[in-house]
């Protein structure tokens, strides 16, 4: 990941012994005390490489720490050496030895990198409540022509993110007002442009138009989404309003998005909400209402700009995450503000209709979900098209996305309490095309999946999930030739460059093949099974890629969650049908190393919990249990479960004797 001289100085760093870095330390505190001219910053880049080179904290000498504090704290000092003052004291905290203080700081740009020190110690001293006060105050006595404040916008937003009563109701409206003006009444000309010199003339040099993303002059009022070369103080402070936007909504309601009062207040009806938009139209706007309003035009107006065919790629990007941003805020005003929910439905419905049509869109895609599923209900909308997106289009497509696989299994997992019967019914029906997501995704979508399963699994789906849990190594090697054999190479993502597959790729497009591949990638549950045995001598090549053996080490713990669940909701015939499973596909492995003893010893316990929660299943399946124990060979493949599992069955004796039968015995 880092070239051999980076790595060479990080192992340097790691190596550095306690007693040679106080020497270095005694230096630097000389360094401070005498000069902070490029000797001073070479020493305390060395300082922060070796501070930040470790994952357990260093100790530095108490001299060269109340140094730093101090130039940290100087009003004229060089940025450069606070800003590695700042990361050096950063990287220490939590530290009780550190005693820094904001109180007399005035400069924005200085009080942000003393901000930074003290929220990553904590709250310890309430100094996060006593932090905000001042950095409030600070931007209430900002004068036009004085310092930038744009530093001090996210220290605002962390400081009330974390300490969420902080800010006085006077503030709070204050800030309100604030957040207004610069999402609203930013100009819409360019900053000046810097002199090009001597053959420059003043007409070159005048500040043009803000454009939009395709190169088309602005005809509205300025967002993140305009384009320029030279940003006015304004339009910075616009970009960063907006990236706090949805905090402070949150933050400042006096009813939050999760209380009584809202939950109610959305399931007015439409005549209603006419209503209240009418009277709320007829009087003076309070400061966070005037705010909703603002935040709704101003993500109006971005998701119009979203439309626009960017002229360069940052800026297609940009739009994309600027798409996703507006309808989490255009939610999070609709459930404060019911007023606003039919004015943002003709936007959004026409929004899912231009999803999926440019790679990297469809994150937009959970957002909309979250919003109509909050309101749809409200507004009396069937947002099922949505639904079976983000269910089944989205898992093949682009299962390969390991963010978009998180925040999917997240918005299932968070969700689960408002699915109604149907949606959960959808979701369950669609748990192939989900574990797409944990076949290919399976070290970081582990404990999503864990969690998420007992909402999976019921008496329709449990015998398949099983099937499909057993076989998802084998899906992952499936998902990877898919791709593999994908025509847009620009879009595949990095694998394994040195396993080479020319005979699986091959047979991938065979059509006798085709019919199992296609079992292994269908979309929604078919209540059907298809012995896989031929795919996994197909696919044996393919057991020893990396990604394949983390989904198989998943398993296991796949397993225990599903079982768990699944001896919850199992009736007599289901307890019989998972059981016989059980043993059918002991020996009905994908052959990757270690997967087959991993596998037989969790099938083994939950063999033994399904007989204890049915007494009579021992005697139910004696024939399938015997045939299953009367060959060598039967035994000897399935070694591993018959090691963890005592077995006692009435057999009839072949030879008659003076005993009519007796105990066969298996250990």
């Amino acid at each position: 990941m880092f070239s051999a001289g980076a790595e060479s100085l990080l192992h340097q760093a790691r190596e550095i012994q306690d007693e040679e870095l106080q020497r270095f330390c005694s230096r630097v505190s000389k360094l401070l005390q005498e000069d902070l001219g490029p000797a001073t910053v070479d020493a305390l880049q060395r300082l922060f490489l070796i501070v930040s080179a470790t994952k357990y904290m260093r100790r530095l000498e108490k001299t060269c720490v109340d140094l730093l504090q101090a130039t940290l704290s100087l009003p004229a000092c060089s940025e450069q050496v606070q800003v590695l003052c700042a990361a050096i004291l950063r990287e220490m905290s939590p530290s009780n030895t550190l005693t820094l203080s904001c109180d007399h700081i005035q400069n924005p740009h200085q009080l942000s990198l003393v901000a930074s020190v003290l929220l990553a110690q904590g709250d310890r001293r309430e100094e996060i409540r006593s932090l905000g006060h001042h950095v409030f105050t600070i931007l209430e006595s900002r004068q036009p022509e004085g310092p930038s404040l744009r530093p001090l916008l996210p220290v605002l937003s962390k400081v009330v993110g974390l300490a969420p009563g902080t800010l006085q109701e006077d503030q709070a409206s204050q800030l309100s007002r604030r957040l207004v003006d610069w999402l609203r009444y930013a100009r819409v000309q360019q900053g000046p442009l810097h002199s090009g010199g001597f053959f420059s003339t003043p007409r070159a040099r005048q500040p043009g138009p803000i454009t939009e993303v395709d190169g088309a002059v602005a005809s509205d009022f300025f967002t993140v989404l305009s384009m320029g070369q030279h940003f006015t103080e304004d339009q910075w402070l616009n970009v960063q309003a907006f990236s706090m936007l949805q905090v402070w909504l949150l933050l400042s309601s006096p009813e939050g998005p999760g209380t009584p009062d809202a939950e109610d207040r959305s399931e007015l009806e439409g005549s209603t909400l006419s209503v209240l938009s009418a009277a709320s139209a007829g009087r003076q706007l309070l400061p966070q209402e005037r705010l909703r309003k603002v935040a709704f035009e101003y993500c109006q107006r971005l998701i119009e700009q979203s439309n626009r065919r960017a002229l360069r790629k940052g800026d297609s990007d940009l739009q994309k995450a600027c798409l996703v941003e507006a309808v989490r805020v255009l939610d999070t005003v609709c459930r404060q503000d019911p007023s606003f929910l039919y004015r943002s439905l003709s936007c959004l419905k026409a929004l899912h209709g231009q999803l999926g049509t440019d790679p990297g869109s469809e994150r937009a895609l959970l957002p909309l979900a979250q919003f109509f599923l909050n309101h749809g209900a409200a507004a009396a909308v069937d947002s099922e098209a949505i639904y079976q997106h983000l269910f089944t289009r989205l898992p093949s497509e682009r299962f390969h996305s390991p963010m978009l696989a998180f925040e999917v299994a997240r918005f299932c997992r968070d969700n689960l309490p408002l699915f109604d019967p149907h949606l959960l019914g959808l979701l369950k029906l669609s748990f192939p095309n989900l574990f797409k997501f944990l076949a290919w995704n399976s070290p970081p979508l582990t404990a999503e999946f864990v969690a998420l399963l007992p909402a999976l699994v019921d008496a329709g789906t449990a015998v398949e999930m099983l099937h499909s849990l057993l076989d998802l190594p084998c899906l992952t090697a499936a998902l990877d030739l898919q791709l593999r054999s994908s025509q847009m190479p620009s879009e595949r993502p990095l694998w394994d460059t040195s396993l080479r597959t020319p005979g699986c790729l091959e047979a991938f497009w065979d059509p006798q093949f085709q019919p199992l591949f296609q079992h292994l990638l269908r979309t929604k549950a078919s209540s059907s099974t298809e012995r896989l045995a031929p795919l996994y001598q197909l696919l044996q090549p393919m057991a020893s890629c990396a990604r394949v053996a983390q989904c198989a080490q998943a398993v296991p713990t796949l397993l225990q969650a599903f079982f768990s669940s699944a001896t919850q909701v199992a009736d007599g015939t289901l307890t019989n049908q998972l059981a016989l499973l059980v043993l059918e596909r002991s020996d009905a492995l994908y052959q990757v190393p270690q997967y087959k003893a991993c596998v037989h010893r969790v099938l083994s316990s939950w063999f033994l919990a399904l007989c204890k929660q049915k007494p009579s299943l021992v005697l139910e399946l004696a024939r399938e249990l015997l045939e299953l124990v009367g060959s060598v060979s039967s035994i000897q493949s399935r070694a591993g479960l018959f090691t963890c599992v005592g077995l006692s069955l009435p057999v009839k004796d072949e030879d008659p004797g003076p005993e009519p039968s007796h105990q066969l015995c298996t250990q």
